[in-house]
């Protein structure tokens, strides 16, 4: 039975509201095996590495505004979700590929940027085909059909036999399950007359593999996959389920432990019917959780609430120039908004993952 639902993006924040030359030269800062090398980095997934594609498209999922980038090169709001640079630029800048992935649909990408890599991600996005319609965002099934087209682009700009090279050697990062959990299941409680969280975790891993199979078809042999974080304990969850102490949310959590254990057993399995492929699952539950409950050991000090505004509700549209006290300071945080950790945080957990999974990708 299909459950009716609001399609506008209004509908993913209402909650919040209610609550108030042709390869550019980078030097790699780690050492791959000798006789390999990563490409581009081509990504997918959500807010997490989304740089802008959101930008131009008719939804409040947005942040192409201050003070969002105010950490960025030139200060500028390009419409990532974050103070300055988010996953996707940092793992790109640690393997040497470049020093930021921008995303496919900026208008000023030029064609030198193409080999390198791009991000087709979308914030607001999912596994759940009903994640992306409630935001009013790209699909990953839309990011897909972006793909065929960026590859099209790079036969035309370097040839059919080096694009086809470029693509096997990429590193393909996915990204997403946060606001599949988050804002569909719980919060605007789509799913949940129509699932309980392990048939709605089983839709999800679902969702996913047919997404990476579908990769695969195209070409791209290279998977990096995030698990979803602990994602009632970032401040927006806090604040709308965490009790009168702001308190993670358990729920939440449980969902996400869920969802993680299912989709390492899926990636297990893709594994072993793609031998020449490397599906590389990544932890980013345990190392966000780690640091959000000791975050003095990383030179962190508030880990409850994000540096907009007053942390506990603000993201997106919500996060903006006329948003109160926000910090001056986002390195003590682990947070920027309510829901999207600092460049800062991210880059203590992109250090964990090349020393646990730079070399299963070869």
């Amino acid at each position: 039975m299909e459950v009716i639902v609001l399609s506008s993006s209004s509908a993913f924040l209402l909650p919040y509201l209610l609550v108030f030359a042709l390869f550019i030269s980078a030097k790699a800062l780690v050492k791959l095996p000798s006789n390999e090398t990563i490409t581009a980095v081509i990504v997918f997934g959500d807010s997490i590495v989304d740089a802008g594609n959101n930008n131009n498209i008719q939804t409040l999922i947005r942040c192409n505004f201050p003070p969002y980038g105010q950490d960025f090169a030139g200060a500028v709001p390009t419409g990532r979700f974050c103070n300055g640079k988010i996953p996707s630029d940092l793992l790109a800048e640690e393997l040497g590929v470049k020093d930021t992935v921008p995303a496919y649909l900026d208008p000023t990408l030029q064609p030198q940027d193409l080999p390198t890599g791009v991000t087709f991600a979308s914030g607001g996005s999912g596994y759940d085909p009903l994640t992306p319609k409630l935001a009013s965002v790209i699909s990953l099934s839309q990011q897909l059909d972006y793909f065929k087209e960026y590859v099209e682009k790079v036969k035309t700009i370097v040839g059919e036999e080096r694009a086809n090279f470029i693509i096997a050697k990429s590193l393909f990062l996915v990204v997403a399950g946060s606001d599949d959990i988050a804002n569909t299941y719980f919060v605007l409680r789509a799913r949940k007359l129509q699932y309980d969280v392990p048939a709605y975790t089983d839709l999800m891993v679902n969702s996913a593999t047919d997404f990476y199979k579908k990769l695969y078809d195209l070409g791209a042999r290279r998977f990096g996959i995030f698990s979803t974080p602990p994602i009632g304990c970032v401040p927006s969850q806090r604040t709308l389920a965490g009790g009168i102490e702001r308190e993670c949310a358990d729920d939440y959590n449980v969902a996400s432990r869920l969802f993680n254990k299912k989709l390492y057993a899926a990636l297990d399995s893709l594994q072993k019917s793609y031998p020449d492929g490397r599906f590389v699952y990544i932890d980013v539950y345990n190392p966000l959780l780690e640091l959000i409950q000791n975050p003095q050991k990383q030179g962190f000090e508030i880990a409850n609430r994000g540096c907009c505004g007053t942390g506990n509700i603000e993201v997106a549209i919500l996060c903006n120039r006329f948003s109160p006290s926000t910090c001056e300071d986002a390195s003590k945080y682990i947070f920027w908004d309510s829901y999207h950790p600092t460049e800062q945080a991210y880059r203590a957990l992109v250090s964990q993952i090349f020393q646990n999974y730079v070399t299963k990708f070869f």
